[in-house]
């Protein structure tokens, strides 16, 4: 059972049934393996409309769907996320930050354990903020480090301190990066990515309503973490890691910087370009997820 979902949970075999209470999904209401069995590809990322889009796009893309086919939100009996299925492809969003991933994460890695899925690749894509890099590049994370650029996830659980590897699959960001040289239509590099539990101070930001250090202080922060090999920021990466690495799932993360951190703390790229930009992490899985198939 290698390449099967590995749960890190030996209570829920003692359970009659399983509410994935924030999905409105459970194993007492719905066939997972009918309704999910054949997943061999889990895209998630923050926005629910961003999620709707990528759907729409990796159907047209697989040849299953096409301008103007509607795919419905399986989640719908929740506001917390969005969920949608196009052949071996499923698409969630997972909200702003560590908890709400996390929330998400445990219910996702017991749905694909509950439907028997198997050879699962799981990929994040997403936006950050750069270091050093031009905005509209995108970076294939080597590992997700934290704060003080350390590779690990720090956790209290039960009053004690869990320290857990955020490692990533050194072979999938390979293929990931060829892939995106096969594209050649935008700059991609893997390096470190910094996830931070908050979008301001926690990422050096001078324009939070509280900020308690100088640009000199920011700076050199900032320029510590490109020293280190962190070539991105952004608040999901360490979890989502983590949690993949324990459930034996091939993880990447693949996030477009908006903006380089070393010049600016706002975005301020037009509203068009902004679309361009986060369409590129789609672009570049969508094509992993087709050569993968056999279909490019």
């Amino acid at each position: 059972r290698e390449n099967f979902i590995h749960l890190c949970n030996p209570h829920l075999e003692k359970m009659k049934e399983d509410i994935l209470y924030h999905f409105a999904l459970g194993t007492g209401t719905h066939d997972f393996p009918t309704l999910f069995g054949d997943v061999k590809f889990v895209c998630v990322g923050g926005s629910p409309s961003r999620m709707k889009a990528f759907i729409a796009y990796i159907a047209e893309e697989l040849g299953l769907g096409g301008p103007g086919c509607d795919y419905p939100n399986i989640c719908a009996g929740t506001d917390r996320y969005a969920m949608y299925k196009v052949g071996p492809v499923l698409s969630v969003s997972h909200g702003m930050g560590i908890p709400s991933i996390s929330i998400m994460l445990h219910e996702l890695i017991k749905l694909l354990y509950h439907a028997k899925c198997s050879d699962i690749t799981i990929i994040r894509i997403g936006t950050s903020g750069g270091i050093g890099l031009e905005p509209g590049s995108v970076v294939i994370t080597r590992q997700s480090v934290d704060a003080t650029f350390k590779p690990q996830l720090e956790q209290v659980i039960l009053g004690k301190t869990v320290i857990r590897s955020t490692n990533l699959d050194e072979q999938l960001a390979k293929e990931l990066m060829q892939c995106s040289k096969e594209i050649g239509q935008f700059d991609t590099v893997i390096g470190n990515t910094m996830c931070t539990l908050d979008f301001y101070e926690g990422q050096g930001r001078l324009d939070g309503a509280i900020c308690l250090y100088d640009e000199e202080e920011k700076l050199q922060y900032l320029k510590n973490a490109y020293e280190s090999g962190v070539r991105n920021i952004e608040m999901e990466s360490s979890v989502f890691a983590a949690m993949c690495n324990l459930s034996g799932v091939k993880a990447a993360v693949v996030c477009v910087t908006l903006l380089n951190r070393l010049k600016e703390d706002q975005i301020s790229s037009s509203h068009d370009v902004l679309v361009e930009y986060q369409q590129r992490p789609q672009k570049l899985v969508g094509y992993f997820i087709k050569k993968s198939l056999g279909k490019v």
